[in-house]
């Protein structure tokens, strides 16, 4: 007879259904898996064979046949070792493989027959409720597993809890949803922590409300990381939809704690010494990236120019299209990477462009070489560009700085505006700011006329306009008015020029 179960394998952040069949032939002893299994599904046999001595069992005395199914698509992972382990129990009758095929199981099992916690347990129980079946998972993932809703959960700490379970002589309770706990820590950052640079506030602010890209530009110790740490604080927090798209990514990542769901928004802060794939995902397990971890929050890439150019490159498409195909021979994944980009860069590589007393002898040159690192691609999908000179000692008193919750208010005001509306103002395009973003015929000839003047693009044309509308949000006007316009296009200038 052969016994089925079920499981999955995972592309992307998406679960594809994958059948274990288990068949015992006659012949010498033999454990063989079959299905384009990788090392870590092949390691399996030896895993299974100690978890079996472990709680008394012995391996049946036949050929064990274990075949993944679909046969021509990639195994790879150590979850499939319950799932093999739960297909080898039925074929030996000692729980009921009618039953069984009603679960989508996956686990990793250790040499004492525990059930270990692994990764992607988040996506298969989604694919299991969507499926109308029964979840079986690691206990340490279960509060993962919970936050899909009405799922039926068993949740194990060893193989003997399974087979008492379905044998009706301990029955595993199903888990109750845990309150979510923070992940990401930035929450204990506060404006008013930063002194002076009321102008970079002013714009990180702009920046938050709708969601643009920001570049800071200035000399060391003017404060743009401390600013960049501190706008998750005053962004709105995750809707539960986006916490549910953030954690998946993180469960595939292995990279969610025992509480489970992402609560906070996503901040990301890679060295510059990062590599193409750490950024943009991808490697021998096709794993995501930071720009995918990022999603639905900030990425922060600090020393924008010392990053390498292919990196620094990668991040044109996801900006625009909001994910990231992760190309390879033999798979391509899709991730989601919707997140908005923060950058800092000093005016040049000493830092000091700007400053008499401490710039270099190759200035202006150096500013310009160093910022050209920068490619007019990259620099058109940035919304913002903040200057920072140094805060003048006078300004390190005890004056009392805007907190984060207070400008948040304004924040969250803006931002509610553009939810009535249906899209974020980052992301207008097309006909949809044609309609939100509409000048009278003076501003109008004024915009027009000063963008043939600066020889603007048509991408930054949009941009500005996309600020606009934000500034606009911020005060609560229906009609952008010029200030706001002015403002938008202050805000969008970038030069060696411009650096103070």
């Amino acid at each position: 007879m052969v016994s089925k179960c079920y499981t999955v394998a995972f592309k992307g952040v998406h679960a594809i259904p994958v059948m274990v069949e288990v068949h015992f032939l006659p012949g010498l002893p033999k454990f063989t898996i079959v299905g384009l299994a990788n090392k870590a599904v092949s390691e399996s046999r030896d895993r299974i064979r100690a978890c079996f001595h472990a709680i008394g069992l012995d391996m049946p005395l036949k050929n064990v046949v274990v075949n993944l199914m679909p046969a021509d698509m990639q195994k790879e992972g150590s979850h499939y070792d319950l799932p093999i382990a739960l297909g080898i129990f039925a074929a030996m009758d000692i729980i009921d493989s009618t039953e069984l095929e009603n679960y989508i199981a996956l686990g990793e099992l250790g040499l004492d027959g525990n059930v270990i916690h692994t990764t992607g347990v988040l996506s298969a129980a989604l694919h299991a409720f969507e499926q109308s079946k029964k979840f079986i998972c690691p206990y340490n993932n279960k509060s993962e597993a919970t936050w899909v809703g009405e799922l039926s959960i068993l949740p194990l700490k060893n193989i003997v809890e399974l087979i008492q379970h379905f044998n009706g002589k301990a029955i595993v309770a199903q888990p109750e949803p845990e309150k979510p706990r923070h992940i990401n820590k930035s929450h204990k950052y506060d404006m008013r922590d930063v002194k002076g640079q009321s102008a970079a506030k002013r714009a990180l602010e702009i920046a938050a409300a709708g969601k643009h890209n920001v570049l800071m530009i200035g000399p060391p110790g003017t404060g743009k990381s401390m600013l960049a740490k501190r706008i998750t604080s005053i962004l709105p927090s995750l809707a539960p939809k986006e916490a549910l798209e953030t954690t998946m990514i993180y469960s595939i990542a292995g990279m969610l704690d025992k509480y489970g769901l992402v609560s906070d928004v996503p901040f990301r802060e890679p060295h510059h010494s990062s590599s193409l794939v750490a950024l943009v995902g991808g490697g021998q397990k096709t794993k995501p990236g930071e720009i995918s971890l990022a999603h639905n929050g900030v990425l922060f890439l600090d020393e924008l120019p010392e990053f390498s150019r292919m990196a620094i490159e990668s991040l044109r498409q996801p900006i625009e299209s909001g994910e990231i195909i992760v190309a390879r021979a033999e798979n391509h994944v899709t991730y989601p990477s919707k997140f908005q980009l923060v950058a800092a860069m000093n005016p040049c590589r000493c830092g000091y462009f700007g400053m008499p007393k401490k710039e270099c002898h190759r200035a202006p040159k150096c500013a310009g070489d160093y910022q050209n690192k920068i490619s007019g691609p990259i620099l058109d999908r940035f919304d913002i560009f903040i200057y920072m000179s140094n805060v003048k000692i006078k300004d390190l008193d005890d004056k009392k700085e805007e907190s984060s919750q207070k400008i948040k208010e304004r924040v969250l005001n803006a931002y509610y505006r553009q939810k009535d509306r249906g899209v974020m103002n980052s992301e207008l395009d097309g006909e949809k700011l044609r309609n939100t973003v509409v000048l009278n015929d003076e501003l109008k000839d004024f915009f027009m006329e000063a963008c043939e003047k600066l020889d603007i693009s048509a991408r930054r044309y949009n941009r500005i306009l996309r600020v606009a509308r934000t500034i606009a949000d911020l005060d609560a006007k229906e009609m952008i008015e010029k200030k706001h316009l002015l403002e938008a296009m202050s805000l969008r200038m970038y030069g060696v020029s411009n650096v103070i």
